[in-house]
């Protein structure tokens, strides 16, 4: 304090600001930032310096007007469709843009001079959500605490569990955590591309019913199954009808992610032991089990570190990506994806460095999460390998789901920067397109028995 404006300040005065002091709840002040100078999510509300970062307006609900929306299963049409790059970044003029590039954004740059670029649009900030979310969130200010060793996370669903996070396990819990759909009932191609332009096929179903966020979940306290989950191989023709059930917890001391495996060869439902980690998945193993959505499942192996805020360029609004006019042939090019489809704006993410702990084991020594600001959601993720050496670098897109009022995984992309090859998961474009908050999903289709009984 300056001590000069501190002596000016009378007696009388100084007592009733002591008292006040005494009387005033940490917590308190804390939820009154809520909606305030942040969002009722925890989000910064003024824009940044240079404008660049646009002031939160949440002016949207749902579905924007003049948007044709057709419910659960249409696609979602872009409400920036008539906007251009403000400009592209290029390895050619990558030097003038450094401090808004992730290391791994720096690498792709580099590797693929050709192929890979950066076109920087307008930012927005125009969507917000349900007040349910809103007043759990507040009602989490205070409330929420780790449970077990920083395992499990004691919360009120449907909020987020720490809007103000002061450390990294805090802040990874919000990553694991946010506004999720309901349910998520969908068909995703995948597709490897390899230095020399083979393409490898996979296809999955995915039906993922999550418990933080229905209709009989909110304000509940976060206990027992987080979420349930089937996923069904469809391709390559090798595996097809091979199923993974899965029920993943909110506290992983207590209850470890557990999952079963249907053999269509067999026709027998096994438990797989040691779920999870780096156990690959989908079509040329280039990516993990919890490099879903850049990462889920236990956060055990890791010393989480929050190292702070930055402002980056990244995947934002890829409503463009996500339509059924983009064909794959056009899309999937060598080195990356084509990035003419792609949209990156200027936004601040939190960022989160997870160490391997000494005697544990995973493919990755060290990960990086930049987890936007707005929606708590990892957009980006660097892994590193035991030689310290930036090995896979990964992208997830998002778009604001207009029926289910909330921000959603659109297509992902893992680039391995040693073999040259990436995988591109979560491809609907010519196939149909997700089902957000459907209602046919329940958790009754989640045991071992359906499993047996499916016959798949």
């Amino acid at each position: 304090m300056n001590l000069s404006l501190h002596r000016t300040i009378p007696l009388a005065g100084a007592l009733l600001l002591a008292v006040q002091g005494a009387w005033a709840s940490p917590d308190a002040s804390e939820i009154a930032k809520l909606g305030n100078e942040l969002t009722c999510m925890g989000a910064e509300q003024a824009g940044n310096a240079d404008g660049s970062i646009p002031a939160f307006s949440g002016k949207w609900l749902g579905t924007p007007p003049g948007i044709q929306f057709d419910g659960v299963g249409a696609r979602h049409a872009d409400p920036y469709a008539g906007e251009k790059p403000l400009y592209t970044i290029t390895a050619q003029n990558m030097n003038e843009h450094l401090a808004r590039l992730s290391d791994g954004q720096q690498a792709l740059l580099r590797k693929y001079p050709d192929s890979f670029a950066i076109p920087v649009y307008p930012s927005h900030r125009d969507f917000r959500y349900e007040e349910f979310r809103c007043e759990q969130t507040r009602r989490n200010v205070g409330f929420a605490e780790l449970e077990d060793g920083n395992m499990g996370v004691r919360a009120y669903k449907a909020g987020t569990p720490f809007p103000l996070p002061k450390n990294g396990d805090e802040l990874l819990r919000n990553m694991l955590l946010p506004a999720y759909a309901h349910q998520e009932d969908a068909v995703y191609d995948q597709a490897v591309v390899y230095s020399d332009g083979n393409t490898a096929w996979g296809r999955l179903r995915m039906e993922i019913l999550d418990q933080t966020s229905g209709d009989k979940d909110i304000g509940k306290l976060t206990h027992g199954i987080f979420a349930y989950s089937l996923t069904t191989i469809l391709k390559p023709e090798r595996q097809k009808g091979e199923v993974m059930l899965a029920h993943t917890y909110f506290n992983e001391k207590k209850n470890p992610q557990t999952a079963w495996m249907y053999n269509p060869g067999t026709r027998r439902v096994r438990q797989s032991p040691g779920f999870g980690f780096d156990m690959p998945l989908g079509v040329g193993g280039f990516r993990t089990i919890d490099d879903d959505r850049l990462f889920n499942g236990s956060p055990e192996r890791y010393d989480w570190k929050l190292v702070g805020k930055r402002e980056l360029y990244i995947p934002y609004n890829g409503y463009r990506l996500e339509s059924d006019q983009v064909k794959y042939a056009d899309l999937l090019k060598v080195g990356s994806i084509d990035p003419a489809f792609m949209r990156y704006e200027a936004h601040r993410v939190w960022v989160l460095e997870a160490t391997l702990k000494p005697g544990y084991r995973h493919q990755y020594a060290k990960r990086v999460l930049y987890i936007d600001e707005d929606t708590w959601l990892a957009v980006m993720a660097d892994n590193y390998d035991a030689h310290g050496q930036l090995w896979r670098t990964n992208f997830m897109n998002t778009f604001y789901a207009y029926g289910a009022k909330l921000f959603h995984s659109g297509v992902t992309v893992y680039h391995d920067l040693i073999s040259g090859a990436y995988l591109a998961d979560r491809l609907t474009q010519e196939i149909e397109a997700p089902r957000i908050n459907g209602d046919r999903l329940q958790p009754y289709m989640y045991t071992t028995e359906m499993l047996r009984q499916s016959g798949r």
